[in-house]
């Protein structure tokens, strides 16, 4: 069940995080926070990316270190609330595993408008995707509504279609806009693969040649299938040019000189 007061009580990101003081494009997570909380009736302040820095020197390291090269050691939880208190958290960045993923569909939660879309303060439903997810035998949970494929529970899914283009859900119709896709997003049209926004319709899913999860926390992962039925070609074109693209991501010289 959604909790619109909730959702309204903070707007929050996940940073690849080095453990020290080093944050993985920052900036393009800052930017959608100060987005998000605009839509969310929160006022951003100015020197937000200031009090972010003072925090880095304080925040406690988990215990488990993420060893896999192509994820960040560690995630740093930003958070900004209603009343204007900045915090950050340090998170273990889990490991995924290296063959396709299986995907569980799951009805999307439904928002009031200016909610939809957001990263907002009650991720309680994306949680508990998680868990149907994962007591169903899968490893993401993928949201859906009105035959639509929405979002991830923490992830963006990318489609490659049998035309060439990699389409992903627009914004408008509840996606989360990615960090990691707009990572990606140049290094696929260098390549000459189009990125576009697109309805999820199932009929796309089940012609697609492959598809991706992507996300911050997970970096780029092939989908392999969705409730037990094999989505194209995992491994394809799309995911060695996204991964390539992940690999190369910027991190923010705001909170250090060098990775």
């Amino acid at each position: 069940m959604t909790n619109p007061e909730g959702a309204y009580s903070s707007v929050w990101s996940a940073i690849g995080w080095d453990g020290h003081k080093c944050l993985s494009s920052a900036s393009l997570h800052f930017d959608r926070m100060r987005r998000h909380s605009s839509r969310l009736g929160i006022d951003f302040p100015d020197d937000f990316s200031e009090q972010v820095s003072s925090l880095l020197g304080v925040v406690s390291v988990p215990d488990n270190r993420n060893d896999d090269p192509s994820q960040d050691p560690y995630l740093m939880v930003i958070r900004l609330t209603s009343e204007g208190v900045v915090s950050a958290t340090g998170a273990v960045n889990m490991k995924w595993p290296s063959r396709p993923l299986n995907g569980i569909s799951i009805s999307a939660p439904t928002w009031e408008g200016n909610i939809r879309g957001t990263k907002h303060g009650d991720y309680g439903p994306y949680q508990e995707a998680r868990v149907i997810a994962e007591n169903n035998g899968g490893d993401v949970g993928l949201l859906f509504e009105n035959g639509c494929l929405i979002d991830g529970d923490r992830c963006a899914p990318l489609l490659l279609d049998s035309d060439g283009v990699a389409y992903h859900s627009p914004h408008h119709d509840g996606a989360l806009d990615s960090v990691t896709l707009d990572v990606i997003k140049p290094y696929l049209e260098m390549s000459g693969v189009p990125v576009r926004p697109a309805r999820l319709t199932l009929g796309m899913i089940e012609r697609s040649s492959e598809m991706i999860v992507c996300g911050s926390g997970m970096g780029i992962k092939a989908l392999g299938t969705i409730d037990g039925r094999k989505i194209g070609k995992p491994h394809g074109p799309l995911f060695s040019i996204s991964q390539e693209a992940w690999s190369k991501r910027v991190v923010s010289s705001k909170f250090s000189e060098s990775r």
